[in-house]
């Protein structure tokens, strides 16, 4: 399930930005929604509101050792019951609770399949292809927008279950 979950995102993020790429011009907008959401091709050369720029080796080794953390991350959550609601499982060996559930592993895949669209662009291009503009808010793609949902649900899983153990 969570290896699905990774390819469809990933596959979505490399799709569209190559459509973007074919259809629009460089710094080409073009509006679907006037004046709300419109498609704005543009080269992403460094984080989220264009700081850093030019800095594509510290964004190649951050997502790297993201990667190799969310990897960790999903390999040391051993019980995949894909519940809306999150538990802890407080029979680990150090007496140590972990989050186990489904919630947690869907939001680090939404996060790795992120990560992964985006260091593919850089390794590849040298930039991140962004397109999706809604004009209030940085254009953007839909590896960032996999990263911003995991990382909310990721917080999300952390919340409730630390609501629910007291």
């Amino acid at each position: 399930m969570i290896f699905i979950i990774i390819l469809f995102i990933l596959f979505l993020d490399q799709f569209t930005k190559l459509l973007a790429t074919k259809n629009l011009l460089l710094n080409q907008s073009v509006p679907l929604i006037r004046r709300i959401f419109h498609l704005t091709l543009v080269r992403n050369r460094g984080a989220a509101f264009g700081i850093l720029k030019n800095q594509t080796s510290l964004f190649i080794f951050a997502s790297l050792f993201a990667i190799i953390l969310i990897f960790w991350g999903l390999r040391k959550n051993k019980y995949k019951k894909y519940s809306l609601y999150p538990v802890r499982n407080i029979a680990s060996a150090k007496g140590c609770g972990k989050i186990s559930n489904g919630v947690y592993s869907i939001s680090l895949s939404f996060i790795l399949a992120g990560a992964l669209g985006n260091l593919i662009d850089r390794l590849r291009l040298g930039y991140v292809i962004d397109f999706l503009d809604f004009r209030i808010w940085p254009i953007f793609n839909v590896a960032d927008s996999a990263i911003t949902i995991g990382a909310i649900l990721l917080g999300w899983s952390i919340l409730i279950t630390r609501n629910r153990q007291g």
